[in-house]
């Protein structure tokens, strides 16, 4: 496994909308490689966009630290159902070190996917899970959390990142 170099906003990687995944067997090194990046990070989310690839992919685990890891590989994910009832997290991504902001998105949603055999799963996510499966999926829409901020914070945030990146090069 090899840790990928995670994406920086802006990035126009991280604004473009995802292409599905096709063959699965061509992304299971992918997988890999994104789930020792996530943990690394550390992060308990990080979608394809977020290292440069743009398929329909991503990987979570948001287990307690005191508890054994879940790591999940999601291909081809979408949400099929989500409550009316929302939740208010601090969100943060590893595309935006170091900014974190409350976002309200339903409190469940329900989650269809492939994993890395091609084999169905759908599952009911809550609380964290649910916060990360939708922050995920809208990295592969081509949405950042930023996006769900008020213009004025999402500039603010944009000129912080392009700080960043001229500082990191």
């Amino acid at each position: 496994m090899t840790l990928r170099r995670i994406l920086i906003h802006p990035d126009p990687r991280l604004q473009t909308r995802c292409a599905p995944v096709t063959d699965i067997a061509a992304v299971r090194r992918l997988a890999e490689d994104m789930l020792e990046t996530m943990y690394d990070a550390p992060g308990v989310g990080l979608a394809a966009p977020q290292v440069g690839e743009t398929v329909r992919l991503f990987v979570m685990d948001c287990s307690p630290r005191e508890a054994p890891p879940r790591p999940l590989v999601l291909v081809n994910p979408r949400v099929t159902w989500a409550s009316e009832e929302t939740n208010t997290h601090e969100e943060g991504c590893l595309s935006i070190p170091d900014v974190y902001e409350e976002v309200t998105r339903p409190a469940r949603v329900r989650v269809a996917w492939q994993d890395l055999d091609g084999g169905a799963h759908e599952e009911l996510f809550e609380g964290l899970w649910a916060t990360c499966a939708q922050h995920e999926i809208d990295h592969l829409d081509g949405r950042l959390f930023i996006d769900h901020l008020s213009p004025l914070k999402r500039r603010l945030i944009t000129a912080k990142m392009k700080k960043l990146k001229r500082m990191r090069a």
